[in-house]
């Protein structure tokens, strides 16, 4: 595997390639969950990025990479939803014909967005069917250039951009917490915050019922959960992949997960108390806290990875107590 070195020129790199085109997020605090968790945290808030998630950052990262060849023969990517709102919309933004494999039971406004950012849109049934596959022959059937949602070098670093932000804006902190799915945005996290603040540690974190990576990073084999009933649907990757295992147990220190309960209730704290909208994928560190998961009396970051969830979920949440 790569240096640190080398990844955190990556991220550097990528941090260069996204200026004027990535928002850059607000850093947000909150007196009230200071004192619930006994720490000074401080929120990335992603929620605000483009399409509203991270996943812009690497998708325009690898996307402007692409050579005019593949550019023109259009790219094929598979997502639940924010992968492909991300695609879908640099796509727009570059001229590229984009094309999604989403499951059937993505959440209805992730795929009204990425059909309204011009993408078309492929449906499967994950019960019965693999995204991966699907996308691998579809790309050799049309000659599209696979853009994969997390583990590939320049989504990874892209991801990263957005702790190399949090650190430049919030200054020195003790831990970092980012939610985990497939590994990208946690890979690079890790990077850039080890690349920017050596000392801080780097803590992923999983919904408890779809755990593969905890369990990948404690035994150091590679786990797999598929099609996990949680309502966190950003982590329903069933396993890492070939980059981020490694990268993962390499430049990570812990990791932890979380109750369904505990998740919706974050993201009714953020709602209620800091007046931000947030899908349980991008609460699952605040959930961490809340459930004293992660205890700290030090400097904590967050990455709020994005805020796409729909009204009809939003409401049964906030409604539930």
């Amino acid at each position: 595997m790569e240096s640190l070195g080398t990844w955190y020129s990556r991220v550097k790199d990528a941090a260069g390639l996204l200026q004027g085109h990535a928002h850059v997020t607000p850093v947000m605090t909150s007196s009230t969950l200071d004192r619930l968790v006994g720490a000074d945290v401080s929120l990335k808030c992603e929620n605000f990025q483009r399409m509203g998630a991270f996943k812009f950052r690497g998708a325009f990262n690898a996307m402007t990479r692409l050579s005019e060849e593949a550019r023109r023969k259009g790219v094929i990517t598979h997502s639940s939803g924010n992968h492909a709102q991300a695609v879908a919309l640099v796509g727009r933004l570059l001229g590229i014909h984009t094309v999604i494999v989403m499951p059937d039971n993505a959440p209805a406004i992730k795929r009204a967005a990425t059909e309204g950012y011009g993408a078309e849109v492929v449906e499967y049934d994950p019960e019965n069917g693999d995204r991966q596959e699907i996308s691998m022959r579809l790309a050799e059937k049309h000659g599209y250039h696979l853009v994969p949602p997390f583990d590939h070098q320049d989504i990874i670093a892209g991801q990263g951009t957005a702790a190399l932000e949090l650190c430049n804006q919030a200054g020195s902190l003790d831990v970092v917490l980012c939610p985990c799915g497939g590994g990208g945005l946690l890979s690079g996290t890790a990077v850039a915050v080890k690349g920017s603040c050596p000392k801080c540690l780097v803590v992923g974190v999983e919904p408890d019922v779809a755990n593969d990576a905890c369990l990948s990073f404690q035994t150091g084999t590679l786990h797999t959960i598929r099609n996990p009933p949680t309502i966190a649907d950003g982590t329903r990757t069933p396993s890492l992949g070939k980059l981020t295992f490694p990268m993962v147990l390499e430049f990570v220190d812990d990791m932890k997960s979380v109750s369904e309960a505990a998740i919706r209730e974050a993201v009714r704290f953020l709602f209620y108390r800091m007046k931000l909208v947030v899908e349980p994928s991008g609460a699952l560190g605040v959930a961490a806290l809340l459930e004293g998961k992660v205890k700290t009396s030090g400097r904590v970051g967050v990455i709020v990875s994005g805020g796409n969830i729909d009204g009809a979920t939003m409401s049964e949440i906030l409604t539930e107590h």
